[in-house]
């Protein structure tokens, strides 16, 4: 009779522990209604209306789409390729489980720069291999060519790459810095002889030097950072095999002999990661467990924390992920935070309701009323 009382004590525990572990989706990814996670659906309903409604304005062909939005910059081009968009898409996940789902969530789209929050967290897995030691350190250590010579650039730390506050000088496959998104005041003359901040003190979004961050971590990996990607992340995550990420027609370097493309941040000039929302929603399911998938610590917390920390040239930014610091999204918690790119991509992350939203093509100002509806789905049952 001890035995059996004990057995199903055992028994008890052990549905107990599995009920309480995290659900990670394997090839196919489990749906719950709203009411079975106790979420209210004619609030979720509402969000889900909302995007459908409000999609972002830019041109369907994204190549005539950024040549209207950058035309300003002196000598802009398109280096990397483009692609026809989708229309509005997106999924809730709650507690790991897709409770809602809108548009073609299967499609393959240019993410723009959502792009960053993947070069970030390749830079997170450098330095868990100790193959970058410390984020403080000068880049100008671990590459070999003249990128960072000089007296300003040689004081740049990776750090200051990631967030967007290095104010780098120069030229890189043929785009120059001071190009990218200058001033509305001056000419071409004061935008290159212009003042240089002081590393780490003045945040400019710069794709040309987020580039550079992907170049300098290239010498650090030393094969392609897809690659690095596909397998430290992409692979475990159980993402499907249609993404891609791409840099530009002459953005190749020789690495070890071979000729490898050096990847962009973004799509700004085309390329980037090329991807589906139900991929973008497991990579966001694995920074919402802290770096973890099933019982793989595949990024380690410390650098999941760390993304989340507002820089001190920005608090609204971490690295390379947007913070909701100063309340942007108004009715949203401070807490929570996103990857963003143009033309309404997002990647949102919040841990106090155990939840990831991916959102394409959305108008931006719409982007924190369909959160706030969202919450507001799950506080009111």
């Amino acid at each position: 009779m001890k035995k059996i009382l004990a057995a199903c004590i055992w028994s008890l525990v052990f549905i107990s522990v599995c009920a309480q572990q995290p659900y990670y989706p394997g090839a196919d990814w489990q749906t719950k209604k709203p009411e079975e996670l106790k979420m209210n659906k004619k609030l979720l309903d509402s969000a889900i209306n909302l995007a459908i409604k409000n999609e972002n304005k830019v041109d369907r062909d994204l190549r005539i789409a950024n040549m209207k939005s950058y035309s300003r910059e002196p000598d802009y081009k398109i280096l990397g390729p483009t692609k026809l968009r989708g229309g509005p898409a997106g999924l809730v996940i709650k507690n790991g489980y897709i409770v809602a789902q809108w548009g073609d969530v299967n499609r393959v789209d240019m993410t723009f720069s959502v792009t960053k929050s993947f070069l970030s967290t390749v830079v997170g897995v450098a330095v868990d291999e100790n193959l970058i030691k410390n984020v403080s350190d000068k880049v100008n250590q671990y590459v070999w060519d003249d990128s960072f010579e000089g007296e300003h650039n040689a004081k740049i730390t990776w750090q200051h790459l990631l967030t967007q506050s290095s104010d780098w000088s120069g030229t890189l496959f043929g785009l120059h810095d001071w190009a990218d998104r200058p001033p509305r005041e001056g000419g071409i003359d004061d935008w290159k002889n212009r003042k240089l901040n002081e590393p780490g003190t003045v945040f400019k979004y710069n794709d040309v030097r987020v580039n550079l961050l992907a170049y300098s971590l290239l010498q650090v990996w030393r094969k392609p950072l897809p690659v690095v990607l596909k397998e430290k992340i992409m692979e475990p995550i159980g993402a499907s095999t249609t993404w891609r990420w791409y840099g530009y027609e002459n953005s190749f370097v020789n690495m070890d002999g071979q000729m490898v493309q050096s990847v962009s941040g973004g799509g700004h000039h085309g390329g980037g990661i090329f991807i589906n929302a139900i991929d973008q929603a497991r990579f966001g399911l694995l920074f919402l467990r802290n770096g973890k998938w099933n019982n793989r610590q595949l990024v380690s917390e410390k650098w999941i924390t760390e993304v989340q920390h507002p820089s001190v040239a920005n608090t609204n930014y971490g690295y390379m992920w947007w913070l909701n610091t100063d309340k942007k999204w108004a009715a949203v918690s401070a807490k929570i935070y996103y990857a963003a790119g143009y033309g309404g991509n997002y990647i949102v992350i919040d841990n106090e309701h155990d939840l990831v939203v991916v959102t394409r093509w959305i108008d931006d100002n719409t982007i924190g009323d369909v959160m706030k509806l969202v919450i507001q789905s799950i506080e009111k049952k």
